[in-house]
């Protein structure tokens, strides 16, 4: 992959060059920004830009046989760490997955790619072997090239296995790179963080996005309204060229439904339902709650005329949630919904956990409605 081939971020690719051609290239590399902004895409186009002995001052040549390797991510002295699911598994296992899953969409998010590889109802993580495997790796000499690259996919996963590397990360091997491309920086060890020089990469324009969606045969009319719902993550927007309607939204609008009933035998149900999707998922759902909960306090703060990021379907059920919550009740959902990704990372029973959560949103909702509304039933407002 080349910087020419990444849509966006002008700024972010500029730095990137100047430190491969400037002669100071920083042995540890933090990318961080959010889901969907490009900065896998980012890391790979880096590499393929080191590894390159025909590059110009712009890009990789593209054409070598170091490009087309590394383009296709087999180059001898390119390497690559992920999430994985197992106790000693370690990213080797899963390089044949990964390649394809790259390959279809370099954009794609940690759930995205736990599901591909059958992560069920486990939780992701880097573990021990897999540090063990990179040290070992990394001790080697090149086979090809004058550098040796490790891109490290979110190392949020690596918990307190990250120790295991901070000898490596501070005194690397001669003319080693590593690159570590994060999204939640709060996740990682400080001592890692410390040894890493840091590169913001921020969510993507609209206009990116545009650009991006009308390269892939978009008209710009459908491109622009994708990029404005997209919020900056090219990730959700090829998700929404596919698909009309969020794949989250009626889930979770049957949620709020049966919060705002209250009817037992129905929260029961779905608790239980929902209980087996697996972690994973349960947790990117919720971010999509939190998600649809930010837009709907636009709404109720600024009213019904102002723009936020939801399909059609969604803003309708929005703008009438809107009007039977206030800003205090929407906080106190948003903290609910925290709570729960705090206790799915923790393993929490989802069946009591969900269950909880939802008779914990009916006390919520009906705690105050607008004299205008009362006697509405849920059906109408929903």
């Amino acid at each position: 992959m080349r910087f020419s081939d990444i849509i966006g971020q002008p700024a972010v690719k500029d730095r990137l060059r100047r430190m491969a051609s400037g002669g100071r290239m920083p042995h540890a590399l933090l990318l961080i920004g959010p889901e969907g902004s490009g900065k896998l895409s980012l890391s790979m186009a880096f590499a393929q830009y080191v590894l390159c002995p025909e590059k110009d001052e712009a890009d990789a040549c593209g054409r070598c046989p170091s490009c087309i390797k590394a383009g296709k991510l087999i180059h001898p002295d390119l390497h690559f760490s992920y999430p994985t699911v197992g106790s000693k598994i370690t990213s080797e296992t899963f390089l044949p997955q990964w390649r394809s899953a790259i390959a279809e969409n370099p954009y794609l998010n940690a759930n995205e790619w736990l599901q591909q590889i059958g992560a069920e109802n486990k939780q992701g993580n880097i573990t021990k072997e897999e540090c063990v495997n990179i040290i070992r790796k990394l001790s080697l000499k090149t086979f090809e090239s004058n550098h040796k690259v490790l891109i490290m996919w979110l190392p949020e996963y690596l918990g307190k296995e990250g120790n295991r590397l901070l000898k490596l990360i501070e005194e690397p091997p001669e003319q080693t790179l590593f690159v570590l491309v994060a999204e939640r920086q709060e996740l990682i060890l400080n001592t890692i963080l410390s040894r890493c020089q840091i590169v913001n990469v921020r969510a993507l324009s609209d206009e990116a996005i545009q650009e991006g969606l009308v390269q892939r045969g978009l008209s710009e009319v459908q491109a622009a309204g994708i990029g404005y719902l997209a919020n900056g993550n090219y990730n959700e927007a090829l998700k929404l060229a596919q698909h009309n309607e969020n794949d989250h939204a009626q889930l979770f609008l049957q949620w709020m439904r049966n919060g705002y009933q209250g009817k037992p035998v129905k929260m029961v149900k779905w608790s239980e339902d929902f209980a087996g999707q697996g972690r994973e998922n349960q947790k990117h759902f919720l971010q999509y709650a939190l998600h649809f909960l930010r837009e709907i306090t636009l709404l109720i703060a600024a009213g019904p005329e102002v723009k936020v990021r939801l399909q059609n379907q969604e803003l309708e059920s929005a703008k009438k949630m809107a009007g039977v919550m206030d800003l205090d009740q929407a906080e106190q959902l948003m903290n609910l919904f925290s709570d729960c990704i705090f206790a799915v990372e923790r393993n929490a029973n989802p069946k009591v956990l969900f269950l909880d959560a939802s008779i914990q949103m009916n006390h919520i909702l009906k705690r105050k409605q607008p004299d205008t509304y009362k006697g509405l039933s849920a059906q109408r407002l929903y």
